[in-house]
């Protein structure tokens, strides 16, 4: 039954309107008013569905209370009733929020139709607004990301669970241009076409990143043409991150699974003939020596034999590197001290540092720095990061070691003060093969993250162009090292 507000101050009117609305063919809860006041207080107190208001009243006009009625019931509806009607105030009334201008000279069944149309009304509103909770509840609560998008790709809508993400509060983010704020630049052409793809069609799915390249985010697009006027695409966005590294390490694992048959194999057949080139060259050095030429050609003889034994010198080391990383091999199991293993490295490096003006700075914990693992293998996790830092800074800087210790694990941070690794090649740096040097092997971070998953621990590295590189290396105490 809906709830129904008669407010006139005609006594016999509103006799004859209550009998009409309780009848047997129309059932309404019927309250009455005689005055504006009185109705505003039966309002705010019980509430109404349908007013049914005389336009002139003791205290007030009935077109003037429709504001206050509404304001006291937000989803309510109000029919004007007059004996003096005139095209002007029907216009004025319905203006001013009226859902009907009837005259008095009604019919009892024109009532009840007006009546029950407007009860309809407030009905589809009630469910209209139970939805909207529902759907801003969703929004609000949900774990994926929710943005909306308006027709100049600003941002619209931005749900908590992207204002936890991009660290930006969801009243900052609104008007923002969407693309340039969080979209990374490598990705912006292809957002950008997928959401004209969206309002074209209706919906569309890309991958892209965001805040940043290592970000990735699976976003679902779709058009509501008839949001707000001008159309919203909406976007959800799922966080593939993880998932995305770890199809890349599983990846990487068959990868290495086939490496190490290969690198098993090939390891005799390559390094006979290198050996036999260095024997060759150090017979030819000393050939060169017993020659009868100026001292200039035998100079520049040497010079070309010593590059020819530089580079037999890479080959060998990155055979190495390839047989450490390709082949499966145990770890040992034993308490090793990280801040005294950090500390040896460094002052294995240090002369090489100070040649190229490198500061070394130590922050080395004494206390509970120890780690359960592969002594060696944790060295030459050390040394290889040690030696990229040094690497990194042509032209001089401050390499900083720092340990700390915590309950469950031993944390080890190398920070360098070079150029920075661009964000683009972030993702990719722990990839086989993969360098940005001139001579590198592109296998160092790549030995390092598998001896580091060996030991069960976390490798993670952050880099900012113009400041430097810094790499961050989690080694279990004991409760969660596992051997492979």
């Amino acid at each position: 039954m809906g709830k129904v507000l008669i407010v006139d101050d005609n006594a016999d009117l509103v006799s004859s309107l209550k009998a009409v609305l309780e009848g047997p063919t129309a059932r309404f809860d019927v309250v009455t008013a005689s005055h504006g006041a009185e109705a505003l207080k039966i309002a705010a107190r019980q509430g109404f569905d349908v007013a049914i208001v005389d336009v002139k009243l003791p205290d007030a006009s009935g077109v003037d209370l429709i504001q206050p009625l509404r304001e006291r019931a937000p989803l309510s509806e109000v029919v004007l009733i007059t004996g003096f009607a005139s095209v002007d105030a029907a216009i004025a009334a319905l203006r001013s929020g009226a859902f009907a201008f009837v005259l008095k000279s009604f019919r009892p069944e024109e009532l009840i139709s007006t009546v029950e149309q407007a009860l309809t009304k407030v009905q589809l509103k009630r469910e209209r607004e139970e939805l909207e909770r529902r759907y801003r509840a969703l929004v609000e609560l949900t774990d994926v990301l929710v943005v909306g998008l308006d027709d100049r790709d600003c941002v619209g809508l931005f749900n908590p669970k992207a204002s936890a993400v991009t660290k930006v509060a969801a009243d900052q983010a609104l008007g923002r241009r969407f693309l340039e704020s969080w979209i990374p630049l490598e990705d912006q052409s292809r957002m950008k076409d997928a959401i004209a793809l969206a309002r074209a069609t209706g919906g569309r799915e890309v991958e892209t990143g965001f805040t940043d390249a290592r970000r990735r985010v699976r976003w679902h697009l779709s058009w509501a043409p008839e949001d707000v006027g001008r159309g919203m695409v909406y976007g959800i966005g799922i966080d593939v991150t993880e998932r995305r590294a770890l199809e890349r390490r599983a990846g990487e694992a068959e990868a290495m699974s086939a490496m190490g048959t290969l690198a098993m194999n090939l390891a005799h057949e390559i390094r006979n003939p290198l050996n036999a080139a260095v024997l060759q060259l150090n017979l030819m050095n000393r050939q060169v020596d017993k020659l009868d030429a100026e001292p200039e050609i035998r100079a520049a003889l040497h010079k070309r034999a010593e590059i020819v034994g530089d580079e037999i010198g890479r080959l060998n080391r990155l055979l190495t590197e390839f047989l450490e990383l390709a082949k499966p091999r145990g770890i040992a199991r034993e308490p090793v001290h990280v801040a005294a293993l950090v500390g040896s490295v460094l002052d294995l490096e240090l002369d090489t540092a100070r040649e190229r003006g490198i500061s070394v700075k130590r922050e080395l914990a004494t206390d509970g720095c120890v780690a359960i693992g592969d002594r060696e293998k944790l060295k030459q996790v050390v040394i290889n990061l040690v030696v990229n830092a040094i690497e990194a800074m042509k032209n001089g800087g401050t390499l900083t070691a720092k340990v700390t210790s915590q309950p469950e694990h031993v944390t080890i941070a190398i920070c360098d003060t070079g150029p920075g690794i661009e964000p683009q090649f972030l993702p990719s740096v722990f990839d086989p093969f993969f360098t940005t040097k001139e001579a590198g092997t592109g296998l160092g971070l790549s030995i390092v993250r598998k001896i580091v998953d060996q030991h069960s621990g976390e490798v993670r590295i952050e880099s900012e162009r113009g400041k430097g590189t810094r790499v961050v290396v989690a080694i279990p105490t004991g409760r969660g090292a596992t051997t492979t």
